[in-house]
């Protein structure tokens, strides 16, 4: 059953939202309707990461990795320059 529904948002907001769902070829009510149905049929005690992001992880193996934010560079510069 369809219900319409008001939404008030800002005019920016409403005109870049248009410019992407034409460029989807897909009315804004279906994009909006699609984003609801998405956030609301998570299973309970998932995290809140975006689907794109969680189908990355794992493909990076963790073994080997270097401690720290630089990793196995920071270890190769000093090296390099001792």
């Amino acid at each position: 059953m369809q219900t319409k529904l008001t939404l008030s948002l800002d005019e920016e907001v409403i005109a870049k939202a248009k410019l992407f769902s034409r460029r989807r070829r897909k009315s804004l009510s279906k994009l909006v309707e699609g984003y609801l149905r998405e956030i609301t049929t998570q299973p309970s005690g998932s995290s809140d990461i975006a689907p794109p992001v969680a189908a990355l992880i794992g493909v990076i193996s963790s073994k080997g990795a270097a401690s720290g934010p630089k990793g196995g560079y920071a270890e190769f510069l000093s090296d390099k320059y001792r």
